[in-house]
């Protein structure tokens, strides 16, 4: 089974989910905020998704540019970024989909569709 990290708020997380509905995929969903990856899970999809660590972040949310990351995180080494991460689900891309050897970070529905159709 997909779970799937979401933001009730979030315009995206909403239209993955409308998206996963409508194609018939059966989730599970953890609220982001409340229920936030902690660093094992962090460092268990960035491995498994092949993904550069930097797309993990939520580069366009409020606490990530009040954090000033965007010159930051290139002076900090993997390890501190994933402990990062695993402090506040708001730091985190959403939503961040992941299954049996499938990881994807972020709404594109052509991915999604490639990769889960």
């Amino acid at each position: 089974m997909l779970s799937v990290y979401c933001y009730e708020r979030c315009s995206t997380c909403q239209k993955a989910l409308k998206w996963l509905d409508a194609n018939g995929l059966e989730y599970r969903v953890m609220d982001i905020r409340a229920d936030h990856p902690n660093g094992e899970t962090l460092r268990k999809l960035y491995l498994m998704s092949g993904l550069p660590l930097k797309r993990f972040f939520n580069t366009s949310g409020m606490l990530y540019r009040q954090m000033g990351l965007a010159k930051k995180l290139a002076d900090m080494g993997e390890e501190e970024q994933i402990k990062l991460l695993a402090t506040d689900g708001m730091l985190v891309k959403r939503p961040l989909l992941f299954g049996d050897n499938l990881v994807l970070c972020g709404f594109r529905e052509n991915e999604w569709s490639e990769k889960l159709l």
